[in-house]
């Protein structure tokens, strides 16, 4: 799915293309959410969709989305992971999303929704840890409006430009997560080594 499909399946469908298209991305559509937020943005600039019911189909797409995937965790635990870990590529975010977690506690699902992918796995994550839901609500949801309010914003401006500035933020936000990933691998490593040195001259 593209710019020029989803445009289309909007004409069709109206506001509730965006929405699914967004309350799809749980299951991997293959088209990113940044993309689908920037095209609702410049649908609503060239008066395609009036801009508040386009806004809010678009973060209720958002929320719901993102909510089911903490529902799945929570009730699905364990074999939903795995699930996940199965899919191309998405092992590493899943073991990225757990030590964020782990390491930032609530923190983590504010940081997910700038990161493709981490995005859809720290809901699971969150659900299977227990997190109740109204908190999950208040950090997420919270966290959603923001997002969605930039990116809308952001695919008023671009227009028919949405689709190639959304990718650039996805395939940059892929290499900003894999230069994190290597920082945090170098700095355990670095962790490790400090400590064995430490250790062996405990010895001495």
């Amino acid at each position: 799915m593209n710019y020029d499909t989803l445009l289309s399946l909007i004409g069709h469908y109206g506001y509730f293309a965006l929405f699914f298209a967004l309350w799809l991305g749980i299951v991997g559509m293959p088209i990113p959410d940044e993309v689908v937020v920037m095209t609702g943005g410049a649908a609503a600039g060239s008066e395609l969709l009036h801009p508040v019911p386009a806004f809010l189909l678009t973060y209720l797409g958002v929320i719901s989305g993102l909510s089911i995937g903490y529902f799945v965790g929570r009730f699905a635990g364990n074999p939903a992971l795995e699930w996940l870990k199965r899919k191309r590529n998405f092992e590493k975010y899943v073991v990225r999303s757990e030590e964020w977690f782990r390491r930032y506690g609530d923190f983590a699902l504010v940081m997910s929704y700038f990161f493709p992918v981490v995005r859809h796995v720290i809901p699971y994550i969150a659900g299977m840890n227990r997190m109740t839901f109204p908190r999950y609500c208040m950090i997420s949801f919270t966290t959603g409006f923001v997002w969605t309010t930039v990116y809308f914003v952001l695919g008023r401006f671009v227009g028919k430009h949405a689709e190639v500035v959304g990718m650039l933020i996805y395939r940059y936000g892929i290499v900003a997560l894999g230069c994190i990933l290597a920082v945090a691998a170098i700095a355990v490593a670095v962790k490790i080594a400090v400590n064995k040195r430490k250790t062996m001259r405990g010895e001495y």
